[in-house]
């Protein structure tokens, strides 16, 4: 993620260095530079340009020293010697960039959730110019990581939070699970447990949280599906844009969802297993044998019952024990234990 346009080379003087040739902005920043309307038109490493108006944005809370603005004065205090203790991200911007507005939030909030692992400055360049130069900074926002009082690494443009978290991780090292992780792990273990109004609870919270976080989401759809309130739970999916239906949390909560609806609609197990012990070739019977036992999630059997009913008669019903098979492991998840053994015995039929 670090940007051709920065010039690590030497430790930070406190100097203006030599004007950098010129660059083309990365993606998602503006050039550094304010249009010709009455601003900076200077690149960085030039001569100082006077301050221009502009508002500060709102400094962060009080009693809050993960993050803070500095100027070129304090700069060696709040940067080079504070990054001695801790790394310390330096986010160059100012008032007029749109991008710069976009990357505040995320990356201010990705280094609360990094609970002191790193620090976040913000310097206006509006205000602040000399530094930016020295670094050779040409597009904002720009973001330059400090440790032991050198810059190490930097990226600009409002990248996703994603690139932000992979970032300081790369510079400080695994940062452990944000609020909303832990509020997610919390509400799977409830609903593991089959406590279904503590999980909705917790998965209600994370959206509350972070609206857009998807995993909260799936996990109130699923939560939904084992309470039996199949219309809640598919009109919850159905407020998922279209461009994020195909999720793997979400596919995997609405293919749970339809398989309880098909589950519910298939009568007593007892008398499909009747119908077996007369019939090892009723694979009808067989079949919706496996959906129940699997809506009572002894998913084992229902594989089971599957595979036997691809090793019997493969094309039956068009493939359909197959193709019930793979939207179980979709329902499951790549991962799960029992997606890698129905994968195996399905494999072991198959290529026999």
């Amino acid at each position: 993620m670090s940007g051709p346009s920065f010039s690590f080379g030497n430790q930070f003087s406190g100097r203006p260095a030599a004007q950098p040739a010129e660059a083309q902005p990365a993606a998602g920043a503006a050039p550094a530079g304010r249009p010709a309307s009455g601003g900076v038109t200077a690149s960085f490493g030039a001569a100082p340009v006077p301050p221009v108006g502009g508002a500060m944005p709102a400094p962060a809370a009080k009693g809050d020293d993960l993050i803070k603005e500095t100027t070129t004065r304090d700069f060696m205090r709040d940067v080079i010697e504070a990054s001695r203790q801790v790394p310390v991200l330096v986010d160059f911007w100012a008032e007029w960039c749109g991008p710069c507005k976009q990357l505040t939030p995320v990356i201010e909030k990705v280094v609360r959730n990094a609970k002191g692992k790193v620090r976040l400055v913000k310097m206006n360049i509006d205000h602040h110019p000399e530094v930016a130069g020295q670094l050779g900074i040409r597009s904002i926002p720009a973001v330059i990581a400090f440790k032991n009082g050198q810059p190490l690494d930097g990226f600009m443009g409002a990248v996703p939070e994603s690139q932000i978290q992979s970032f300081i991780e790369r510079i400080a090292g695994p940062v452990g699970p944000s609020d909303a992780e832990t509020l997610l792990a919390e509400a799977e273990a409830a609903l593991a447990a089959g406590d279904l109004q503590g999980a909705a609870d917790l998965f209600a919270a994370v959206r509350e949280m972070e609206p857009d976080n998807l995993a909260g989401l799936a996990g109130l759809v699923r939560t939904l599906v084992a309470a039996k309130e199949f219309d809640e739970a598919r009109a919850l999916i159905a407020t998922v844009p279209a461009a994020k239906q195909s999720d793997p949390a979400v596919a995997a909560a609405r293919a749970q969802l339809e398989l309880a609806e098909q589950s519910a609609k298939l009568g007593d197990s007892l008398e499909l297993e009747a119908r077996l012990a007369s019939d090892a070739n009723d694979h009808d019977a067989r079949f919706n044998l496996a959906l129940i036992l699997n809506a009572h999630d002894k998913r084992e059997a229902a594989v089971d019952h599957l595979v036997e009913i691809v090793r019997r008669k493969r094309d039956w019903n068009e493939e359909a024990a197959r193709k019930q098979l793979l939207q179980f492991f979709d329902a499951w998840g790549p991962k799960d234990e029992m997606t890698l053994y129905g994968r195996r015995r399905l494999s072991s039929v198959l290529f026999a």
